[in-house]
């Protein structure tokens, strides 16, 4: 693969990379992929037709055939803004079981690399750096402990007045943990170039300030 620069932030659930990826893209002004939500679009339309979540050829054809569409923080599927349906609890695990299917991820591969466009690209998800941007100029693996994570969730859910449960929510982190590293089919692993950045202690900002750094000496090389 070739064209233009891809920064490739892989991690674990919960570990942050989405919003340090939308905050990199900012910073630099380049476009933004969060894998996730193809994923959990899949899951969607599954859960809103009743689709088994074990059904591979369903569940693909279902992936080849998403009518969606990204508008600056919006995401629309056939039409309708399905931004905050995405991110229920409920759809985030049904989505975990769906990336595990190795058909649905071979749906979705061409439709990932196809985000990839003048002047660059961000991309988050498990295995950007790995499968989908294996040439990426900087690969990221964002990490944090099972607990910090747990934490951050939490948090989030209850913001956004969602009843939750701290203990369940770890033991869904720890579930889903297993589920990505050991799946057959593009498990979650940090890819050898990949620098590994663990957030437990650290800010936003100060992460992004992690990717950014690498980033700006690599483009200030003139050897590069």
């Amino acid at each position: 693969m070739s064209g233009s620069p891809v920064i490739a932030i892989d991690g674990p659930s919960a570990s942050g990379k989405g919003t340090i990826a939308a905050e990199v893209a900012a910073a630099l002004g380049f476009h933004y992929l969060d894998s996730g939500s193809l994923y959990r679009l899949v899951a969607l339309v599954a859960l809103q037709n009743h689709v088994p979540l074990d059904a591979e050829a369903e569940l693909e054809r279902v992936a080849a055939g998403l009518d969606i569409e990204f508008r600056a923080k919006d995401v629309i599927l056939s039409g309708k803004t399905v931004t905050s349906d995405i991110r229920t609890e409920a759809c985030s695990i049904a989505a975990s079981r769906v990336a595990a299917i190795p058909g649905v991820r071979r749906a979705l591969l061409a439709r990932q690399r196809a985000f990839r466009r003048a002047p660059g690209l961000v991309a988050d998800g498990r295995d950007m750096g790995t499968v989908v941007f294996p040439d990426a100029e900087l690969k990221i693996f964002l990490t944090a402990s099972a607990e910090a994570r747990a934490e951050r969730r939490y948090k989030q859910l209850i913001e956004n007045g969602i009843d939750a449960n701290i203990s369940s929510i770890l033991q869904d982190i720890a579930e889903r943990d297993a589920r990505d590293q050991g799946r057959s089919t593009a498990p979650l692993q940090v890819a050898e170039d990949a620098l590994v950045v663990d957030s437990t202690h650290l800010g936003i900002a100060q992460v992004v300030a992690r990717v950014l750094e690498p980033w700006r000496e690599r483009s200030a090389d003139p050897k590069r």
